[in-house]
């Protein structure tokens, strides 16, 4: 009896198991998202009081005309607003507090502030700078809020779900492409490039904006998977840290416009955006061929090939987009390049669903 003692006092003295480590997040994840709820939470509280105390929208300076008939006034917009204001601020009392249920919240909380975005611009019809005040903020929120739902959940289970993101989020990618292009009449698939479909002035491009939005989402929750399958392996924590910054620098592309208009800053901008895309979308590709086996490895060689002779095709016809010259086969090459890229994506992610890795221990504490 006395030995049995001694070993389970000797087991209550141990540390705690690694599943309970992980279940701390990381500082600078907390502090990121504790600001992005204090931000939004404030701004819908204000923005609510306000358009509910004038509902003809005076105190924030917005006309009725804004809302085209869907509503009457801003009364009812602004108790939602409201409504989401107060459910923001119970997730930021949720994460302060690392209640089990913060994720929930969390995900209820910057969900319903999507949903209000993506509502709020079919309504008004425009994309306005304060869009991306307020917008940008709620998707890096849900950034460094996904990891939380390993954290509070089986940690095995967890990381093939994030890895499967990956996967959905190429074929998220792949659907919208085929679905935007039908409803831009005489669009091109084959001459015309993916950008036109949201460059200024065209008639998808606040549908092609919303729709593409899950996309970053989703493959950002693959880069957690891939820093979750890691273990000790730092090519592979490198190619988790590539995607969640690619997703991040992706959330917003400054717009092209249309084919034959002078080019101004913005097309510069959105060129410039395209080479720092290439040049993640290969760091990615190198580093995650040296993390894998030999036969990922080829794989992953020839992909960066075939990147780069495809991404050469497009190159040389796109010369003639702002001039509105031919570019015959400019849509084809480009889709083959975004392609290969997609394709390597769900590869990596099947790979690493299939090995059985523990998620490391994350305590900063």
């Amino acid at each position: 009896m006395e030995a049995t003692a001694i070993v389970n006092k000797r087991k209550e003295q141990q540390p705690e198991t690694s599943s309970k480590r992980a279940a701390v997040q990381p500082q600078w994840q907390r502090m990121m998202l504790l600001l992005v709820l204090g931000y939004e939470g404030a701004g819908c509280l204000a923005g609510g009081t306000l358009l509910v105390l004038a509902p003809d929208g005076r105190l924030m300076d917005m006309p009725v005309s804004l809302l085209h008939g869907v509503f009457l006034d801003f009364l009812i917009p602004g108790i939602i607003l409201f409504g989401l204001g107060i459910l923001n601020a119970a997730a930021f009392i949720a994460v302060l507090r690392r209640k089990h249920f913060d994720w929930f919240l969390t995900g209820i909380g910057l969900g319903g502030l999507f949903i209000w975005f993506v509502v709020e611009i079919i309504i008004v019809n425009e994309l306005h700078w304060l869009h991306l005040m307020w917008g940008i903020p709620v998707l890096l929120g849900w950034v460094v809020a996904i990891p939380l739902i390993a954290l509070r959940h089986d940690g095995e289970v967890a990381r093939k779900v994030l890895l499967s993101c990956g996967i959905l989020s190429s074929i998220w990618y792949v659907a919208i492409n085929i679905i935007v292009p039908a409803l831009y009449d005489g669009y091109s698939i084959s001459s015309l490039t993916v950008s036109e479909l949201s460059a200024i002035g065209a008639p998808t491009r606040i549908l092609w904006v919303l729709l593409v939005t899950p996309y970053p989402l989703l493959l950002a929750a693959f880069g957690w998977g891939v820093l979750q399958s890691a273990g000790g392996k730092r090519s592979l924590k490198i190619v988790g840290s590539l995607v969640i910054a690619y997703c991040v620098f992706n959330f917003y592309w400054p717009p092209m416009h249309q084919r034959g208009l002078e080019p101004s800053l913005t097309d510069s901008l959105h060129i410039a955006w395209a080479g720092v895309t290439v040049l993640f979308m290969i760091a990615m590709m190198a580093f995650g061929a040296v993390a894998n086996g030999i036969r990922f490895r080829i794989y992953t060689i020839v992909s960066i090939a075939l990147h780069f002779v495809f991404g050469v095709l497009t190159s040389l016809e796109a010369p003639q987009i702002p001039t509105n010259g031919p570019t015959p086969f400019i849509g084809v090459w480009e889709r083959i390049n975004i392609a290969v890229f997609m394709v390597w994506i769900i590869v990596l992610a099947v790979v690493l669903r299939a090995k059985n890795v523990k998620p490391a221990d994350t305590r900063t504490e």
